[in-house]
């Protein structure tokens, strides 16, 4: 997905550590891919489809408060190089400041550049 020339929300191989809040429990693990919407995080107890949870990502700049909600997981499946154990994430809440945050570092990364006027317009989307 990552590089694929049209994609409207680029996604990069980006590394950051990750925190979960769920009720009392706290889930630790790493992005593999991240964009403006949504992200891959490699943990070794992912959690159930459409489970809503508190997420932290520990991006270069700062900490990346944001309520998500697992949408794929990898619970009981494989767990290798290919499709390692984890769980793919969108993001619920989260502020435009912090988004156009995840932007411009995955536009650092990302072989396809997020457009200018994208980056310009930039506003918290629910969807």
């Amino acid at each position: 997905m990552h590089g694929k020339s049209g994609t409207k929300y680029p996604k990069a191989p980006i590394k950051w550590y990750v925190s979960a809040q769920v009720g009392s429990r706290e889930i630790d693990g790493v992005t593999k891919e991240i964009s403006t919407r949504q992200a891959y995080i490699c943990c070794s107890e992912p959690l159930r489809l459409k489970e809503v949870f508190d997420l932290v990502i520990a991006s270069p700049e700062r900490d990346i408060p944001i309520k998500a909600e697992v949408v794929w997981s990898n619970k009981y499946g494989y767990d290798d190089q290919i499709t390692p154990r984890g769980m793919g994430v969108r993001f619920v809440e989260i502020s435009e400041e912090d988004r156009r945050l995840i932007a411009e570092l995955v536009n650092e990364h990302d072989v396809v550049k997020i457009a200018t006027d994208y980056l310009d317009t930039l506003e918290t989307d629910n969807n």
